[in-house]
C-alpha cells in the first residue's frame, strides 16, 4: 500500500506530523481520527527509509521489538491493572523487567509522554510501528469505556492468535519451497558432476549420440562453463524480487500470487481470513463501529491484496450497503462464511459469528497442514519420476545402443 505524509493536531492542540501507510488518503485520515489526531493535510509520500549508516547498523544488528514482547506486555498490563496498580507504576516495573533493550526504550518514551499529560493511547500511537493502529484503537476504546484491563487481555489473545496463524502460513510455504530447493540442488549436482563424467566416456566412443543426450551434455557444458554468470544472475534475480516486493505494487502482486500457489495458497488464504474475522470480531466486540473496524482490520491481515479487498468492503459499507453485500462484492469469502455473516448481521451478533468464522478457518488450516505432506507427495513423485526418466534416457540410452551394436557383431 502507498504511504502518505500527514500534518495534524492532537487532542491537546499540539501540532503533529508523520508518515502512515494506507490504501488512500481517506483510510489514513480514519487512522488519524482513531488515534485522536485531527488531520490538517495529507499528501502522498515515499516510503520511509533509514538515513545513515548508524540506522542501517541498528536495523541489521540491533535488537528489535518482537511480537513476543508485545504479547508479554499485553498480558502483564492486564494482570497489573486488574490488581489495581497505577499505569505509571506498571510501566516502570515492566521497563525494569524486560530483557529487550529496544522495548525498554519504547516503554521509557511511553512513560515520558504520560508524564507530559498525554493519554496512554496517544503515547502508544507515537511508537509506531511497534504498536499498530489496531492496537492503539483498542486501547483508546478501553480508555473511553473504563475497561482498559479487559482490552489488554483481549489484545493478548488477539496477538497470540496472530502469532499462531503467521507460523501456520510459514509452515504451509516452507515445505513446498524446501522440495523445490532440493530438486534444484539435485539438478545442479547432476549437471556439474555426473553428466560431465559420462560425457568423457561417450567422447571416447566417437559414436553418434541421441538428440536427448546431446541436449543434456550441452546444458551441462553451459552450466560448467558459465557458472559464475549463472550464480550472478541468480543473485540478481533474488535481489530484484526482494526489491520488487518492497514496493506497493510488487507487494500487492506477490500477496495475490501467494493465494494462488497450488495447495499452499489455499492454506494461506484460510489463515488470512481467520486473522480478518478474529480482528474484526475483537473490534466490534470492543465497541468500534463497523466502518472504522474494517479500516483497522485492513492493517493487520498481513496480506496487501486482502487488505485492498477489505478497504473496498469499508467503502461499500460507508455507502450504506450491508456487511453481507460488501463481503459478496469482495470476492474472498466462501459461501459458508457468507451465510454465517448473514446470520450474524440479521441477529445482531455479528461479532460472535465472526469469532465462529475465525475458529472455523483455524480448524481448517490445522487440518490442511496435517494433510499437507500427503497432498504434495503425488506431485513430488510425478516430478521426480519425470526428472529421473529424462536423465535415465539421456545418460543410459547411448550405453544401451552401444551394447546392442556390440552384441549384434
Amino acid at each position: 500500500m502507498p504511504f502518505f505524509a500527514y500534518k495534524g493536531r492532537s487532542a491537546s492542540g499540539e501540532a503533529v506530523r508523520g508518515v502512515l501507510e494506507g490504501t488512500d488518503a481517506g483510510a489514513v485520515a480514519a487512522q488519524l481520527f482513531t488515534n485522536g489526531i485531527t488531520p490538517v493535510d495529507i499528501v502522498a509520500a515515499d516510503p520511509p527509509r533509514p538515513a545513515g549508516v548508524k540506522q542501517w547498523g541498528a536495523a541489521l544488528f540491533g535488537e528489535r521489538v518482537r511480537l513476543v514482547d508485545l504479547l508479554l506486555f499485553s498480558r502483564q498490563m492486564f494482570a497489573l491493572l486488574k490488581a489495581g496498580v497505577p499505569i505509571m507504576q506498571a510501566l516502570a516495573g515492566l521497563q525494569e523487567s524486560t530483557d529487550n533493550r529496544a522495548f525498554r526504550a519504547v516503554l521509557q518514551r511511553i512513560r515520558e509522554h504520560l508524564d507530559a499529560g498525554r493519554e496512554l493511547s496517544a503515547a502508544l500511537a507515537r511508537q509506531q510501528p511497534v504498536f499498530s493502529p489496531f492496537y492503539v484503537a483498542m486501547v483508546q476504546v478501553g480508555e473511553r469505556t473504563g475497561r482498559l484491563e479487559e482490552v489488554f487481555l483481549r489484545l493478548f489473545h488477539h496477538l497470540e492468535f496472530q502469532k499462531f496463524m503467521r507460523e501456520q502460513v510459514k509452515s504451509a510455504l516452507r515445505y513446498p519451497l524446501f522440495v523445490l530447493a532440493a530438486m534444484a540442488i539435485a539438478l545442479v549436482i547432476i549437471n556439474v558432476f555426473v553428466i560431465p563424467a559420462f560425457a568423457k566416456v561417450y567422447a571416447g566412443f566417437k559414436a553418434e549420440l541421441p538428440p536427448l543426450t546431446r541436449l543434456l551434455i550441452a546444458f551441462s557444458d553451459f552450466m560448467v562453463t558459465h557458472w559464475p554468470w549463472l550464480v550472478g544472475a541468480g543473485a540478481m534475480a533474488v535481489l530484484a524480487f526482494w526489491r520488487l516486493v518492497r514496493t506497493p505494487r510488487g507487494r500487492h502482486g506477490w500477496d495475490r500470487a501467494k493465494l494462488r500457489i497450488p495447495i499452499a495458497g489455499r492454506i494461506v488464504h484460510k489463515a488470512t481470513m481467520a486473522r480478518f474475522a478474529r480482528s474484526l470480531s475483537l473490534a466490534l466486540r470492543s465497541g468500534v463501529p463497523v466502518v472504522q473496524g474494517l479500516t483497522l482490520v485492513a492493517q493487520v491481515v498481513d496480506n496487501d491484496y486482502v487488505a485492498g479487498r477489505v478497504e473496498k468492503m469499508r467503502s461499500s459499507v460507508e455507502r450504506g450497503e450491508s456487511v453481507l453485500r460488501a463481503a459478496i462484492q469482495a470476492g474472498i469469502f466462501t459461501p459458508v462464511v457468507l451465510q454465517m455473516i448473514k446470520v450474524g448481521e440479521d441477529s445482531g451478533a455479528l461479532d460472535d459469528l465472526l469469532q465462529e468464522i475465525a475458529d472455523l478457518y483455524q480448524r481448517e488450516v490445522e487440518y490442511e497442514l496435517k494433510t499437507l505432506s500427503a497432498q504434495i507427495e503425488p506431485i513430488l513423485i510425478v516430478g521426480l519420476g519425470v526428472l529421473v526418466l529424462v536423465l535415465a534416457l539421456g545418460v543410459f540410452l547411448p550405453l544401451w545402443d552401444l551394447g546392442s551394436a556390440a552384441l549384434s557383431k
